[in-house]
C-alpha cells in the first residue's frame, strides 16, 4: 500500500525527482513479486519435494521389512551419546545381541538397538531390515513426507521474499548513495561562493 501511495504522491508533484518515481515503482514491483511470485515458487518447490519424497516413501516401503528379533543377551555399557536431545529416546531402549531371520530366509545375529527398557534373553522385539537382513531405519511414512514437503515449500517462499526484499534494499541503497554524491557535487560548486555579497546566494 505504501508503494501505491508513493506512486500517487509523486505523480504530479513539482518536487518529484526521477529517483523518487523509480523508488516508488520499485516498491510496487517488490510488493507484487512478494504477493504473487513468492507463493508460486513455494508451491512449485513444495510439489517437487512432495513428488520426490513420496517416491522415496514407495521405494523404502518396498525395500525395508519389519522382522521379529529375539534377545540373546544385553550388551553392558552403551556408548556415550554426544547428542543430549536423543538421550531420552535412548533411555527407553537398550543395546542387545539378538537373532533374527532376514526376508530372504537367512539367519542373522548381531548387536542392535532394542526398543526394550530391561531386555531379557528370549524377549522379542521388532527391527527394520533390508532384503538381505541388514539393519536399516524405519521407512519414511507418507504423512511425514508431506510435512517435509510443506516445510520445503514454505522455506522456498520465505527465501524468495528475502531475496526480493534484499534486491530492493540494495537498489535503493545504491540510488541513495548516488543521490548523496550528486548533492556533494552541488555543494562543492556552491561552496566557494557561499555567503559572499553579490553572488546571489
Amino acid at each position: 500500500m505504501r508503494a501505491i501511495g508513493g506512486l500517487w504522491r509523486w505523480r504530479h508533484n513539482p518536487l518529484r525527482r526521477t529517483t523518487d518515481l523509480v523508488e516508488a515503482w520499485l516498491a510496487l514491483a517488490t510488493l507484487v513479486l512478494i504477493l504473487v511470485v513468492s507463493p508460486l515458487i513455494g508451491a512449485l518447490v513444495g510439489i517437487a519435494a512432495q513428488d520426490a519424497l513420496q517416491q522415496s516413501v514407495r521405494e523404502q516401503q518396498q525395500t525395508r521389512h519389519k522382522v521379529t528379533a529375539i534377545v540373546v543377551r544385553k550388551v553392558d555399557g552403551s556408548p556415550l551419546d554426544p547428542d543430549p536431545e536423543t538421550s531420552t529416546a535412548r533411555d527407553r531402549s537398550s543395546r542387545v545381541v539378538a537373532d533374527w531371520t532376514a526376508p530372504d530366509g537367512t539367519a542373522r545375529h548381531g548387536t542392535v538397538q532394542a526398543s526394550l527398557e530391561n531386555p531379557r534373553p528370549g524377549e522379542r522385539f521388532t527391527l527394520w531390515t533390508d532384503d538381505r537382513g541388514r539393519i536399516v531405519g524405519r521407512p519414511l511414512d507418507p504423512a511425514t513426507a508431506s510435512t517435509h514437503a510443506v516445510l520445503a515449500g514454505f522455506g522456498a517462499a520465505v527465501l524468495a521474499v528475502g531475496a526480493v526484499e534484499g534486491a530492493r534494499r540494495l537498489i535503493v541503497w545504491r540510488m541513495v548513495r548516488r543521490r548523496y554524491a550528486r548533492w556533494d557535487q552541488a555543494w562543492d560548486k556552491a561552496g566557494p561562493d557561499w555567503g559572499r555579497t553579490g553572488t546571489g546566494s
